[in-house]
């Protein structure tokens, strides 16, 4: 069931993120590696039954990569580069769907941008109006209104 995330609750799910994250990182560098061993093993013109059990293998890996990519993606958080260690987690600004962006090596959720934009468009989380629960703001958005 898709639901949105508040800053609040993408934080208390980095923990499992990261972890979800750090196989996901670590299934992509098998795969290059089977990929790359593949490529010599047809290079040196080896018999087809080495380059079949290869291929089978990076198959193998393969799958557990995209597994592991839709098990992260099943929580609601999406993926927008693996290389570059970016996550966005669906949230809501008042009435505006946005983007609550998280960087690989960052402890917490800190920024967020609107839909159409990307990394370069992150704003802080500081003020920005985000619900803490159903109809409430964020602790930092009521100290800024007073």
């Amino acid at each position: 069931m898709f639901s949105y995330y508040t800053p609040q609750t993408a934080n208390k799910a980095i923990p499992e993120v990261k972890r979800m994250f750090a196989n996901i990182v670590n299934q992509k560098k098998q795969v290059v590696v089977l990929q790359q061993e593949l490529q010599s093993i047809a290079d040196l013109g080896s018999p087809f039954d080495r380059y079949v059990k290869k291929k089978q293998e990076l198959n193998s890996a393969v799958t557990k990569l995209y597994k592991a990519i839709e098990d992260l993606e099943g929580t609601g958080v999406m993926i927008k580069g693996v290389d570059e260690g970016l996550l966005d987690f669906p949230a809501k600004r008042f009435e505006e769907e946005v983007w609550l962006c998280w960087k690989a090596g960052e402890e917490e959720v800190r920024f967020w941008h609107g839909k159409d934009e990307g990394f370069m468009g992150r704003k802080p989380l500081i003020s920005s109006g985000f619900p803490s629960k159903e109809g409430g703001l964020d602790p930092s958005e009521l100290e800024r209104l007073r």
